[in-house]
């Protein structure tokens, strides 16, 4: 399984992780990505105004537990 396929079938877990990890994420932001990889890459690029390959490697490491 993917990584975009393992976040949209386990995304309601990783939500609340997603919040802890990245505090300035709203619910309304939670609620876009609704389990899409580029969704919050593109979220979490524009909060924290950080390039959009340093949001890939931060969600990639969120989503593979190695942070």
């Amino acid at each position: 399984m993917d990584l975009s396929t393992m976040m949209k079938s386990q995304w309601n877990q990783l939500r609340g992780k997603a919040k802890e990890k990245w505090g300035e994420l709203t619910d309304d932001d939670l609620d876009k990505v609704s389990g899409q990889f580029d969704q919050l890459v593109g979220v979490i690029q524009e909060k924290y105004e950080i390039t959009r390959s340093k949001a890939e490697s931060e969600v990639n490491e969120f989503l593979t537990g190695k942070e």
